[in-house]
């Protein structure tokens, strides 16, 4: 909670309009009050008019302050067929009717991202991934200098001994299956950067495995061995102020105690607030259990690497878990420039010429 009410003070300053396809969930419609109610911005719910209202109605939630936009009704919906048409070219995508498309939540709520409509978009709380993913994939572009999009949940645990003051970001939780050495790479330095906006201190990361510096000869954690050696000499060449440091056991990036007998030297072994995992795998099954076991409060899956702010929420999350994530996406938003510093944010297609 310390965490997130410090990303709600920021986002007061500078409220942003904060996209959510989808308008006829309770969740989202309880959360989009309450982001309005806290002086965050304008929340835009995608649907029915008619049945957002008579959801609004049967909770009791006033609906004043909310944009709803039904998307197969909006003015903005030829422009954004148009514009998907392109990128279908572009792309080589097959798909028999654009306006079908376009119709579809997530691809409109996408598209007004794309198009300087909102700021942020938020969804997932009732789609799969690949249903939230594919649009954002298909419309916003991957930021200039960057390869990879990943993701990242950020998990403040109620003992503040771990992470910073409790709070701690795991990447990659939920895009990348298994990732590169370039792209676990670029993973570490993209959430280092989220890391270091949100906390406004210097991230310590943590390249995690099942070998702490050499303990285990095996083809996986050299792999995190090289993935370390490469993130550092690219936030070396970015001037970004981080310590990297891999490829560690858990224990040994998490305890101080263990990290002073296996890594005394380590500016990174027991105090990381930042964690990289091996694969998708490790990642998504451990911020599970932190969550759940430790009893955590988990704020993604922020999308990084994209050209702008999104995020995939768990089908699990609740309206204060909604509200948590929209605020980290409209913060983002405030700095994106400074979080993808090379970044033009034109769409794909477009000539800078």
């Amino acid at each position: 909670m310390r965490f997130i009410a410090s990303v709600i003070d920021k986002l007061q300053r500078h409220p942003k309009r904060i996209v959510f396809p989808e308008g006829t969930e309770p969740r989202v419609l309880l959360a989009a009050r309450q982001f309005h109610s806290l002086r965050l911005g304008v929340p835009i719910l995608l649907g029915d008019r008619g049945r957002v209202k008579a959801l609004a109605e049967s909770l009791n939630v006033p609906i004043d302050g909310i944009r709803i936009i039904d998307p197969e009704l909006s003015d903005d919906l030829p422009a954004f067929v148009a514009r998907y048409e392109r990128l279908r070219r572009l792309k080589g995508i097959e798909d028999s009717d654009a306006r079908s498309v376009m119709i579809k939540p997530n691809f409109f709520g996408a598209m007004m991202v794309a198009m300087h409509g909102a700021d942020g978009f938020v969804s997932g709380t009732s789609e799969i991934s690949g249903s939230v993913l594919r649009p954002l994939f298909q419309i916003i572009k991957v930021a200039p200098k960057a390869t990879t999009a990943s993701s990242c949940m950020v998990i403040e645990v109620p003992d503040s001994r771990f992470g910073e003051s409790g709070v701690m970001f795991l990447a990659d939780c939920g895009v990348i299956p298994e990732p590169t050495v370039e792209q676990l790479a670029e993973i570490a330095i993209s959430t280092a950067r989220l890391a270091r906006q949100l906390l406004g201190l210097r991230p310590r990361v943590a390249m995690l495995s099942f070998s702490t510096h050499g303990s285990s000869r095996h083809e996986a954690a050299g792999r995190v061995v090289a993935a370390t050696a490469l993130a550092q000499q690219r936030a070396k060449e970015a001037g970004l102020e981080v310590d990297i440091d891999g490829e560690l056991q858990v224990d040994a990036a998490l305890i101080p105690e263990i990290a002073a007998r296996k890594l005394p030297e380590s500016r990174v072994a027991g105090r990381a607030n930042v964690l990289i995992f091996p694969d998708l795998n490790s990642g998504n099954i451990a911020s599970k259990m932190v969550q759940h076991i430790a009893r955590g409060n988990a704020y993604g899956q922020i999308l990084l690497g994209l050209d702008r702010p999104a995020a995939d929420v768990s089908r699990g999350s609740n309206a204060h878990d909604i509200l948590g994530v929209a605020a980290v996406v409209g913060l983002q938003s405030i700095e994106y420039a400074n979080l993808y510093p090379e970044a033009g944010h034109s769409l794909p297609g477009d000539n800078p010429h």
